[in-house]
C-alpha cells in the first residue's frame, strides 16, 4: 500500500505542478487516463478531493494545496537523497580484512601498506 501512495503522491505533485493531465502524463511517461485513474483512486482512499478539474484546467483545492506544500520538499529532498547516492558508487569504502601468515605479511602487505 505505502508503494501504491508514494507513486501515487509523485502522480499527484507532478499534476499539481503542471496543472494539466496532459502535461503531468507526459513528463511521468504514463497515459493520460492512467493518471487520471490514479488521481482518483488517490482521492477515494484519502477521503477528500485533492484536484478541481474543468474541461479546460486541473488546479489544486484547498486541501491539494496543503498536501501540496507539505510532501512535495519530501519527494524532492528524498530524490536529491538517491541522486546523491550515485557519488558514492564509484567510490569503493569500507574495511579489507586479509588473513595471511607472517611472512607474506611482512614481504608483500607492508611494503604496500
Amino acid at each position: 500500500m505505502l508503494r501504491e501512495n508514494l507513486n501515487d503522491l509523485l502522480a499527484f505533485v507532478t499534476v499539481a505542478r503542471e496543472r494539466s493531465f496532459t502535461r503531468a502524463a507526459a513528463r511521468l511517461g504514463v497515459s493520460q487516463s492512467a493518471l487520471s485513474h490514479a488521481m482518483r483512486g488517490l482521492e477515494g482512499r484519502l477521503g477528500i478531493s485533492l484536484l478541481s478539474r474543468t474541461t479546460r484546467s486541473v488546479s489544486p483545492t484547498e486541501a491539494g494545496e496543503r498536501l501540496l506544500s507539505s510532501i512535495a520538499p519530501l519527494l524532492e529532498q528524498m530524490e536529491g537523497e538517491i541522486v546523491s547516492l550515485s557519488d558514492l558508487r564509484d567510490k569503493p569504502s569500507g574495511t579489507i580484512r586479509i588473513t595471511t601468515s607472517d611472512h607474506p605479511a611482512r614481504t608483500i602487505l607492508l611494503p604496500v601498506l
